[in-house]
């Protein structure tokens, strides 16, 4: 699907195999291929508060903004489970672009 207007993120996905949570989607094998496009720059990045690590094997996944009804919406950080042993959590991130703002989906590698 591709859209192109200042209120409308543009979304282009491919398959991947998804493990959700409260909301928090992850890939376990491949990153994503999903890229949103807004030319709203997003907020600054809130200030958490990290409650206690639950088992020596959490790992803190920090919140981040993403965009949904049309505006960005906070996602709080919250401890999880990497899907494998010694894989890292690659950050969500948005990079601006022109006068576009584009994010990038966190994923386990």
């Amino acid at each position: 699907m591709t859209t192109t207007t200042t209120s409308t993120p543009v979304v282009v996905a491919s398959p991947a195999v998804y493990v959700g949570n409260n909301g928090y989607a992850t890939t376990t094998a491949t990153p994503m291929v999903s890229t949103t496009v807004v030319t709203q720059a997003p907020p600054a990045l809130q200030q958490e508060v990290v409650i206690a690590q639950p088992t020596t094997r959490h790992l803190w996944l920090a919140g981040y903004w993403t965009w949904r009804n049309d505006q960005y919406e906070w996602m709080s950080g919250h401890w999880e489970m990497p899907p494998n042993s010694g894989m890292v959590w690659v950050t969500p991130r948005w990079e601006q672009q022109g006068n576009a703002y584009k994010f990038y989906e966190g994923y386990w590698n």
